[in-house]
């Protein structure tokens, strides 16, 4: 094995097996939740369209108020990832709330954007109301159309303005015109709409409709006003989306009109390309001990918790999605935090427990070079006179000196309380000058070893690990 050499706060750590290494070098991983990699790049929450006055009159579709503002999600990917579920379950609840209630027309609201035609998103209010999707907006047709950022749709657009109806009051011109730019481009020059050719299949949904009646009495519905969704048991679900443009990779996954504050938890199942074909990987807005092949994403909850994103301080949070300036504080300083261990570093703020040395216990690194105020003293005469090897043992240990004058001479080994736990009376130095020493039974610790003879004392000590 190749010997390898690394430093912890100026502590030299030597001739480690390459598993201690990858535990050492991977510890924030296992410390840390698994934050998501790169699969999800941002969650966009557009303003899509803030109402007036005007779209107040309608009564057809009931209950949208002036001022309420109409919010699309979208999931931004990397490219080539697949969206196909959106869902709640046991550890990760989907939440949709709001400090007042969800709009949801109740003329020809849906709970789930493919079921819309686009007659029906001419008709007074349809458009604004309160949905879920996997990136389509209206029913298979010759031209299906998916959702995108209006600063992205290109294709012009058939709602609001000329195209609406007007509503119960047959306002001239239409309904849903406001300009107004807090809500940026006016849905009458772009909707958030255009047509693709690639139609998801395969759709499946828990949790939402009654499975019997059909009818939704979430805020996905109209039946029972709410401005709260949350639920351990639901999906939508299909055979898998991208986005339009095949390198933004924007899938929409619901809109939403309130005239509250908007807040939600969102989890999703991607579909996810690899050497051995695609996979599912679960992406979720909290993390659950109860599952580990999840990957917590910060941007899945809204309004994103704000912090120190930078995982070399202490400060750090895999769950911020956005970073605050100044947040970063404390450096992270690695090391050994138990007073108990030899190379006990009282600097280090975070613990590497696989980095404390004992005294016969240390994680196979050279005891001598991770704590070298163990290291052999002569306690008389230079160092020269004396030699122990190798040092620290697990067995054998070679004793050696060029300035021993005569061939026999007593060796006694101590223990660091003084008393003698072996002892060679007599012994006779062999011709290379190499005296060798089993002491393989021997307790590990720290052992002083003295030599003497009729007019010569040397002592030595020696670390049995």
């Amino acid at each position: 094995m190749r010997t390898l050499y690394f430093f912890i706060n100026n502590t030299l750590f030597y001739g480690m097996k390459i598993k201690f290494i990858l535990i050492l070098l991977f510890s924030f991983v296992f410390f840390f939740p698994k934050a998501a990699s790169s699969q999800i790049e941002n969650v966009i929450v557009e303003t899509y369209y803030i109402s007036n006055q005007q779209d107040a009159t309608d009564t057809s579709g009931g209950g949208l108020e002036a001022g309420s503002t109409t919010y699309r999600i979208y999931i931004d990917l990397a490219p080539g990832i697949k969206i196909k579920k959106i869902y709640g379950d046991q550890n990760h609840p989907l939440v949709f709330s709001s400090t007042e209630n969800f709009f949801n027309n109740k003329a020809d609201g849906q709970s789930f954007a493919k079921d819309f035609s686009i007659t029906r998103l001419q008709e007074n209010t349809v458009a604004l109301d309160s949905w879920l999707t996997l990136g389509q907006t209206t029913r298979v047709q010759s031209s299906t159309n998916f959702g995108v950022l209006k600063i992205n749709d290109t294709n012009g657009s058939f709602v609001g303005g000329v195209n609406n109806d007007g509503g119960s009051e047959g306002i001239v011109g239409g309904l849903i015109t406001n300009n107004d730019s807090q809500a940026g481009i006016p849905l009458t020059i772009s909707d958030g709409n255009d047509v693709d050719t690639i139609i998801p299949q395969s759709w499946s949904s828990v949790g939402i409709k009654n499975i019997i009646s059909g009818e939704d009495s979430t805020i996905f519905g109209s039946i029972i006003p709410g401005n709260q969704f949350e639920s351990t048991n639901a999906y939508l679900s299909n055979s898998g989306v991208m986005g339009i443009d095949s390198n933004l990779n924007h899938v929409l996954v619901a809109q939403l009109t309130t005239k509250g504050e908007l807040s939600f938890e969102i989890n999703l199942e991607l579909e996810v390309q690899t050497t051995n074909g695609p996979v599912i990987k679960k992406f979720v807005a909290k993390q659950s001990l109860a599952d580990q092949t999840e990957q917590l994403s910060p941007f899945l909850i809204y309004p994103q918790l704000c912090g120190c994103k930078d995982a070399n301080y202490l400060e750090y949070s895999p769950s911020f999605g956005c970073g605050i300036q100044d947040s970063c504080k404390t450096p992270i300083i690695l090391g050994c935090m138990d007073p108990m261990a030899c190379n006990y570093n009282s600097l280090a703020n975070f613990n590497i427990q696989e980095t404390c040395c004992y005294i016969g216990l240390c994680n196979d690194l050279d005891l001598s070079l991770a704590c070298p105020m163990l290291a052999v003293e002569e306690l008389n005469g230079p160092k020269e006179h004396l030699r122990i090897y190798p040092n620290p043992t697990k067995s054998i240990i070679n004793i050696q000196s060029d300035f021993i004058s005569t061939s026999h001479y007593k060796i006694e080994i101590y223990d660091i309380y003084g008393k003698i736990v072996a002892s060679y009376p007599n012994s006779d130095l062999l011709p290379s000058g190499i005296f060798t020493i089993d002491v393989s039974n021997l307790a590990n610790g720290i052992y002083n070893i003295s030599f003497v003879s009729s007019n010569q004392y040397f002592s030595g000590r020696v670390i049995k690990n």
